[in-house]
């Protein structure tokens, strides 16, 4: 059974400090490390130091778009709380956001650094699913991101206060946080062992990790009772994570017959 043991680590000065913060720094810090090891092993050492220099710009772009995307799919409450948009330290971040964001700003700065925008999908891709894995963690911490109700000895517990109306009288709950993590650490390995056969072919690893994902992602909305935003009684994380799968799928059949032609 698992319970998370609170929200707030520790405090500074009467200043709040949460797990969920510490968690997504770690993420981060995680995740910009592995895309700079990766690009100076397999890719160009010389290079690779330009990862360390404008990952602090890709992390903001990456947070606001991750934040962005959260109050997009939650308009209707954001609307009316304006305010609460920059509150992000108690959670409101959405993967989608900032892979989708992230991608983009890849590319702006593969032009800036003269670096191969593939590589560098390669790279932050592989190491978003380390961090993926490690900031599920905070989700832990906060009470969120959690499924339906079951009594498997896995369970989480979730406080009253944190609960759906429709399932006020249940305690414990599929703990979708560990699923993904779990999911996401399992890309992450597989990724690695087939990085140095794949880096052949800039492009591949990055859309591998799109694919499986969103496969990963479709299968855990499936027990997530917490969607904000559902098309036709579908949640919009498995809609758009479907599309991701189509792009990326088209996506390495280009990048694979584009490269035997070569």
């Amino acid at each position: 059974m698992f319970e998370s043991p609170a929200d707030i680590a520790f405090r500074i000065f009467n200043f709040p400090v949460y797990y969920y913060g510490i968690t997504l720094a770690l993420s981060i810090l995680c995740g910009v490390y592995t895309a700079y090891f990766l690009y100076k092993k397999y890719y160009d050492r010389v290079l690779a130091v330009n990862i360390i220099d404008f990952s602090p710009l890709i992390i903001l772009i990456g947070i606001l778009g991750a934040r962005f995307y959260y109050c997009l799919v939650n308009f209707n409450y954001y609307f009316l709380h304006p305010f609460e948009i920059i509150y992000i330290r108690q959670g409101g971040l959405s993967i989608h956001g900032m892979i989708i964001i992230g991608i983009l700003s890849l590319y702006f700065f593969g032009k800036k650094y003269k670096m191969s925008f593939l590589k560098l999908m390669d790279v932050f891709l592989c190491g978003t699913a380390l961090g993926q894995s490690i900031g599920r963690w905070g989700n832990f911490f906060n009470s969120e991101a959690f499924g339906t109700p079951t009594n498997l000895p896995w369970k989480l517990y979730i406080p009253l206060s944190q609960r759906p109306i429709q399932y006020i009288n249940y305690e414990y709950f599929h703990p979708t946080f560990l699923y993904e993590s779990i999911l996401d650490l399992f890309i992450f390995v597989l990724l690695i062992l087939l990085f140095k056969k794949c880096s052949k072919t800039p492009g591949i690893i990055a859309c591998l990790y799109l694919i499986l994902y969103s496969f990963a992602r479709i299968f855990v909305e499936h027990f997530r009772v917490d969607s904000v935003l559902n098309i036709d009684g579908y949640p919009v994380a498995q809609i758009v994570s479907f599309l991701i799968i189509i792009a990326a799928s088209i996506a390495m059949i280009y990048i694979s017959l584009r490269k035997s032609e070569k």
